[in-house]
C-alpha cells in the first residue's frame, strides 16, 4: 500500500468570521515539497473572501481525474505499440445538487486531443485504449461521479 501525503493550512487573518467575512486563501503543501496557493472557488464564495488567481478544490479534483486518465492511457498506449507525442486535455467539471440538495460533483467530462507519432489506433482502438485506462485510473476508481470521455469527432 503506497500512502500519499499533502498538508492544507489556512489562517483566519481579517474579517469579521462570526459574519462568514473571512479569507478562504490557504496552502497546500504535497510531499514532494510543491505549495499551492487555494481557495474557494469565486462561484462558491464571492469576492473578496475568494482569491481568483488560486486553485479550488474542485478544479484541483478534475484535475487530478484528468492527470489519472492521461497518465494511464499513455501507459497503456505505449504497451500496446503506440507513441504518444502529445496529450492535452480541457477537462470540465459540472458542480450539481442531489436529490438531497448536497453540492457534488456530478460528472467530469474528459475531451483529450492526443497526437501519436508512427502507426495510428484505429477509432475502435483508440476508444478501448480509453475504456482500459478508464478502469485502470486510481482516481476514477475512488469516486461516484460520471466520467465521460469526447473521441474525436464527438
Amino acid at each position: 500500500m503506497a500512502e500519499h501525503r499533502a498538508t492544507t493550512v489556512w489562517r483566519r487573518g481579517e474579517g469579521d468570521f462570526s459574519r462568514g467575512q473571512y479569507s478562504r486563501e490557504h496552502v497546500w503543501r504535497f510531499d514532494c515539497g510543491v505549495e499551492v496557493t487555494a481557495c474557494a472557488s469565486p462561484t462558491v464564495v464571492r469576492a473578496p473572501w475568494s482569491t481568483e488567481a488560486a486553485v479550488d478544490p474542485e478544479a484541483a479534483f478534475v484535475a487530478s481525474l484528468s492527470a489519472c486518465h492521461l497518465l494511464t492511457f499513455i501507459d497503456i498506449a505505449r504497451r500496446s505499440g503506440f507513441v504518444v507525442d502529445s496529450y492535452e486535455d480541457d477537462a470540465i467539471g459540472l458542480l450539481a445538487g442531489d436529490e438531497r440538495g448536497r453540492m457534488w460533483i456530478s460528472e467530469v467530462k474528459l475531451n483529450p486531443r492526443i497526437m501519436f507519432s508512427g502507426k495510428l489506433p484505429s477509432a475502435a482502438a483508440l476508444a478501448r485504449m480509453h475504456e482500459q485506462a478508464h478502469e485502470a485510473c486510481f482516481i476514477a476508481n475512488s469516486i461516484t461521479s460520471k466520467v465521460t470521455i469526447a473521441h474525436a469527432g464527438d
